[in-house]
């Protein structure tokens, strides 16, 4: 995507050949500034402080860190030590283990000295299959407003409802839930986003409406809470958000607020659909309530919050009561019952164990 004209990803090598750039995205939409990852325990902390988020950013992420690892030490033990470390940033995103698993199959049968550069090649194609994903989702997802836009009176945009960011800045380049929307966009076809704030951390409102602004693609920020009144009238043609992880049956965990919208949805008869590359399918999960683990943040994230003053200072103040306990559940399971359908970069499949399968029957068997 582009940023002042400027095509970005949003993670790539440096001409050193050995640090990594990120967007720091802790930053927008006030500031946009990029961060130099030297270290494992800097790309540990990119991903445990979001500076990077979104599933396939975290994977992408993680590979890299294995990369900065083995330039320290290219050992069995650091390998394992640095898989652990990265392993614990995150809970609930399952590409983070897909792609350190996929870095550890890279490396463990070879010797040392190949190392770092099979970990830099892998991590590269990693981030190159993502873009590749992100874009066939987009191509799918993209039909389905096609069919809904040829139903509509000439000119009259789609409206599409997000939730959280599941975009550009989730993902290497294009994003999940956006990648449709941008692939509409891009052909012609009118589109309007209704963005989510998505709080407590607001990757809406910071997030998602700082890319569909910089693309040129007609959004409005609202109140998450706004979403249902939407829905009763008629001013939601469909919901795409993203997951961080998918169980084999289709329940789908993102971010806390997701469930809500997938009722709101049910009840007015608005579809509701999850993009998602294969790689967030938890192939060993049958119930996304019971066994997906819900991570808990810290509670500042609910009870301060950070803007820019009418004197353009960026300053973050408290909301809540001095005092006041804060809970803050980062993530909610929405049942596969709620999910019209699942866009992947194989198609759209029913939110079934039996739909996923028809898409990836090489992987259906896993923990079944």
């Amino acid at each position: 995507m582009k940023i002042d004209g400027v095509p970005y990803r949003t993670i790539w090598v440096n001409e050193d050949g050995r640090s990594v750039e990120i967007i720091d995205q802790t930053a927008l939409p006030h500031v946009f500034r990029t961060v130099t990852l030297k270290t494992l325990e800097d790309a540990a902390a990119a991903i445990r402080d979001m500076l990077v988020r979104g599933a396939p950013l975290i994977g992408a992420t993680a590979a890299y860190g294995i990369c900065l690892a083995m330039r320290d030490d290219p050992s069995d033990d650091a390998l394992d030590a640095a898989c652990r470390t990265l392993a614990a940033t995150r809970p609930t995103a399952v590409t983070l283990r897909w792609a350190l698993d996929e870095m550890r199959g890279a490396l463990r049968n070879r010797a040392r000295d190949e190392r770092v550069a099979a970990a830099y090649a892998r991590a590269a194609e990693i981030c190159d299959e993502d873009v590749a994903i992100s874009e066939a989702i987009g191509e799918h997802g993209l039909a389905l407003i096609r069919e809904i836009a040829a139903a509509k009176p000439p000119g009259e945009p789609v409206n599409v409802l997000t939730h959280c960011n599941a975009g550009w800045l989730a993902t290497v380049d294009w994003g999940t839930a956006t990648a449709p929307i941008y692939k509409a966009f891009n052909a012609g076809l009118p589109v309007h986003v209704w963005v989510d704030e998505t709080r407590p951390r607001n990757q809406g409102a910071s997030l998602t409406a700082y890319e569909l602004g910089h693309h040129g693609v007609g959004h409005a920020v609202i109140a998450d809470n706004v979403g249902g009144h939407l829905m009763q009238h008629g001013m939601v043609d469909l919901c795409i958000v993203g997951t961080d992880r998918t169980t084999a049956t289709g329940d789908v965990a993102n971010k806390i607020g997701t469930y809500l919208k997938a009722l709101a949805a049910h009840d007015n008869g608005v579809p509701f659909y999850v993009a998602l590359p294969s790689t967030t399918i938890d192939w060993t999960l049958a119930d996304g309530v019971a066994e997906i683990p819900i991570e808990q943040r810290s509670g500042d994230e609910v009870s301060r919050i950070a803007g820019r003053t009418d004197a353009g200072d960026i300053a973050t103040v408290t909301i809540t009561p001095a005092g006041s306990p804060v809970a803050n559940y980062a993530f909610d399971v929405t049942p596969a019952r709620l999910v019209t359908g699942l866009i992947t970069e194989r198609g759209v499949a029913e939110a079934s164990r039996e739909g996923l399968a028809r898409l990836f029957p090489e992987r259906a068997g896993e923990g079944a």
